[in-house]
């Protein structure tokens, strides 16, 4: 049996072994899960995986889907902690969805701003 892996919470040599450099975002989003979609808020991206605030609870090696407007990817949840939830994507994010999405980010965050 394959050995949990540690959440990003986690203090220690494990933020060493990333393998891709996370950004951090404030996206809104849709998680479906066994038949379900269920809106999440993305705290950080990858190219392999990202961060979620996620009001359910799954199993780490759930399969799930991540629906982001112009992102949809398979994914496996890796660890939750609490109502954080950690995803492994399937297949890897490009350059370009990667700053596609930062720039929505810093554009969703703008527009919050002149909101208040």
């Amino acid at each position: 049996m394959a050995s949990p892996v540690p959440s990003p919470q986690d203090q220690g040599p494990y933020e060493d072994r990333r393998v891709h450099p996370r950004i951090s975002v404030a996206l809104p989003a849709f998680l479906q899960a066994g038949g379900e979609r269920h809106s999440v808020q993305i705290l950080d991206l990858s190219r392999g995986g990202a961060k979620l605030n996620c009001p359910i609870a799954l199993p780490a090696g759930s399969a799930v889907t991540l629906d982001c407007g112009m992102l949809g990817r398979a994914a496996t949840v890796r660890w939750q902690d609490g109502a954080f939830l950690g995803i492994c994507f399937d297949s890897e994010l490009n350059g370009r969805d990667m700053s596609a999405l930062g720039d929505r980010s810093t554009a969703l965050a703008a527009l919050m701003k002149t909101r208040a």
